[in-house]
């Protein structure tokens, strides 16, 4: 795919850069694959908002997508590849040999009328096929990473994203994430070969306010336009700085500080942190 701009015939126009979908399926999705979900918007059951800066946005119907890749040994052709505006990357539409249809993730340069499969064992390391950790061969590319067997893809499943499978030792692959991390992932978790489709979507820029509400998100106030009683930050004399380090409303470190619970199960799989030099 590649990017799109627009003539300035008007001042959001001068400045939009959209993705090119010319090439992506111009229908409505499958509706057996659909489903309506409910747009909590930030909010937790008692409809208070724990997530700043979110709204509904448009209406969308959920696309359901395979991220378990479970269904072995029956190879599918790519009927389509489509929009979907639950997420940043594209989706392809399979059919299998069995005449089940799925959607999954599509990769980069996976087209129409490629065919794909998911297997326990080794089969051919091409885009869009799945196989467990332990048979990748090192160095592959992959993304759609299971954390745990059987669980689903949980790692690198955004526009333009992937690992690279750099080693295997004693149950576990160790994968270099785009952050620089490096993990230990349990050698029977499910991977995808290739990339993340929409590599350019990293490059899109809104234009104009309005779109930003179409995609759920909400106007963002600086806390030193605010006042004493709403923000740390507000107050003063004129226009000021804030006079202390950046905090959130709640008074939390805003920029800088380590977030991450140190109790978590999962730390000791982690080889590298990002943050390591």
């Amino acid at each position: 795919m590649a990017l799109k701009n627009y003539k300035a015939v008007t001042p959001t126009l001068r400045h939009l850069i959209a993705i090119d979908r010319s090439e992506l399926w111009k229908g409505s999705p499958l509706k057996s694959l659909t489903t309506k979900v409910g747009e909590d918007a930030g909010r937790n059951n008692f409809g208070h908002i724990t997530v700043r800066h979110k709204s509904g946005g448009h209406k969308k119907s959920f696309r359901v997508i395979d991220f378990r890749r479970d269904k072995f040994d029956v190879e599918a052709t790519v009927e389509r590849i489509e929009y979907d505006p639950n997420r940043t990357a594209f989706i392809a539409l399979l059919k299998y040999s069995d005449g089940i249809y799925s959607y999954i993730l599509a990769p980069h340069k996976l087209a129409v009328g490629d065919r794909v499969a998911s297997s326990k064992q080794l089969i051919d390391v091409k885009i869009g096929n799945a196989m467990p950790l332990a048979v990748i061969p090192i160095g592959s590319i992959i993304h759609n990473i299971e954390l745990k067997p059987g669980c689903g893809g949980a790692i690198s499943r955004s526009a333009g994203t992937y690992g690279q499978l750099v080693g295997k030792d004693s149950g576990y692959a160790q994968v270099k994430l785009q952050s620089g991390e490096i993990r230990m992932f349990p050698l029977g978790c499910m991977a995808t070969i290739g990339s993340v489709s929409n590599l350019d979507n990293k490059n899109v820029f809104i234009g104009k306010a309005g779109r930003s509400r179409w995609l759920g998100i909400r106007p963002t106030v600086r806390g030193v336009a605010m006042n004493p009683v709403d923000h740390p930050h507000g107050g003063g004399e004129g226009k000021t700085s804030g006079g202390r380090h950046p905090v959130s409303p709640t008074g939390k470190s805003a920029k800088g500080k380590i977030t991450r619970k140190r109790n978590k199960s999962s730390n000791r799989l982690i080889v590298k942190s990002r943050r390591d030099k």
